[in-house]
């Protein structure tokens, strides 16, 4: 494998988003949160905003995964029953197909394969050396199980790739998730897999779906890491609790590549959780995690969108942060969303979208972890549990990460 440049910086970098019209074909009707709009609104907004005319970027296609890739993590049996739901619109009880948060729709399979595929094809051309970055923001389904759906997810993307990628020689993969629900599918996939490193960043499972992500969750050799937060944790302890937890385990692990989910339901507008992140505060940490790529998996990153279901104040901005700050030129959070993109947003949803790119914090301060434990904090008692139920299986003291 040719590798990139470790020692180049974030500004050095270029990004290959994989996008077809096609991915928002994934839509489970009328009503259902996770309204593929948002990814439309995402696209023309990064757009919009010239992200995609950069030299350092390119969009590209990408083939539906076929069910030798797709049996990577599901099972055969799981894989006929979505086709089978697809192609009749039949529920198939035993596999979650035809519930409330998974109805059945026409086309499901084709429809979750293709997104599927998008983020295998993000993983071949960051392994392959073609891309240094590479994104699918209809991507992240981090729920769907080895044989059932969960969560709005169908087939899980994610962990299909970080399995293609162990396929094709990877020896090391890790997995930070920083949306608001745990990432429960992949922990599951490579729970008892050394290879691959699963992080993820939470509200407590006693308040939220799956209910699963508490830190005695350690998998193999401490490989499963779950930081679960209380409710109503904003910017600031949250990011403290990311950079007490997510750059020692990555800098420990080293992985080959790092591969990552960022829904975006963390924040204080989203209406199926209690954090209260602001688009600002999300900002802030895509920026950690492309520095975290560069400091430890040689700038190898594959990044995926997840949840997020305030459709227009919300997703399109965060995930538009992320794919300029993935291109090396972060938009200024002053900036103002363009007039034509404020009137596509009407005439598509018929609502006022935000006029700037910024929730009004723009600059977000970092409490380090080395500034001090405070016993009497509830996101600290957390970070402390996380910290001590994982670093020494990475020789990493809990209290200073020596």
């Amino acid at each position: 494998m040719s590798s990139p440049d470790s020692s180049a910086g974030p500004e050095n970098c270029g990004l290959e988003i994989f996008w077809d019209e096609r991915l928002i074909s994934y839509d489970f009707g009328p009503g259902h949160p996770l309204n593929p709009v948002r990814v439309e609104l995402t696209m023309a907004l990064a757009r919009g905003l010239g992200v995609l005319d950069r030299p350092n970027v390119r969009v590209s296609a990408f083939e539906a995964a076929d069910d030798k890739l797709l049996r990577l993590v599901h099972e055969e049996s799981y894989i006929a029953a979505v086709k089978h739901s697809g192609a009749t619109g039949l529920p198939e009880p035993g596999h979650g197909l035809g519930t409330p948060d998974n109805p059945v729709f026409l086309g499901m399979h084709e429809a979750s394969a293709l997104v599927t595929g998008a983020s295998v094809a993000a993983a071949e051309a960051v392994w392959t050396g073609r891309a240094e970055h590479a994104a699918n923001i209809a991507g992240g389904l981090h729920h769907a199980l080895s044989d059932a759906a969960s969560g709005f997810c169908v087939y899980n993307d994610p962990a299909v790739a970080i399995a293609w990628l162990l396929e094709n020689g990877a020896e090391r993969v890790a997995y930070v998730d920083i949306d608001v629900h745990h990432g429960d599918g992949v922990q599951a996939a490579f729970y008892d897999d050394p290879r691959v490193l699963t992080i993820s960043l939470h509200e407590s499972p006693r308040t939220l779906f799956p209910g699963t992500g508490f830190p005695d969750e350690t998998g193999a050799d401490g490989t499963s890491v779950n930081i679960s937060l209380p409710p109503g944790t904003g910017d600031r302890p949250w990011l403290r609790a990311f950079d007490a937890v997510v750059p020692p385990l990555l800098r420990r692990f080293r992985p080959d590549v790092l591969v990552t989910q960022q829904g975006a339901d963390g924040h204080a507008l989203d209406p199926l959780a209690h954090l209260i992140l602001s688009v600002d505060g999300q900002r802030t940490a895509y920026s950690m995690l492309h520095r975290l790529a560069h400091e430890t998996a040689g700038g190898r990153w594959v990044l995926t969108g997840g949840g997020g279901y305030e459709l227009v104040q919300v997703v399109p901005r965060a995930w538009t942060h992320l794919l300029a700050e993935a291109a090396g030129g972060p938009v200024p959070p002053g900036t103002a969303t363009p007039d034509d993109w404020r009137e596509f947003v009407r005439r598509r949803t018929e609502e006022i979208a935000p006029r700037r790119m910024t929730d009004g914090t723009e600059t977000v301060e970092i409490s380090r972890w080395g500034d001090g434990y405070d016993p009497g904090s509830p996101v600290d008692q957390a970070v402390l549990a996380t910290r001590r139920a994982v670093f020494p299986e990475h020789g990493l003291d809990p209290m200073t990460d020596e």
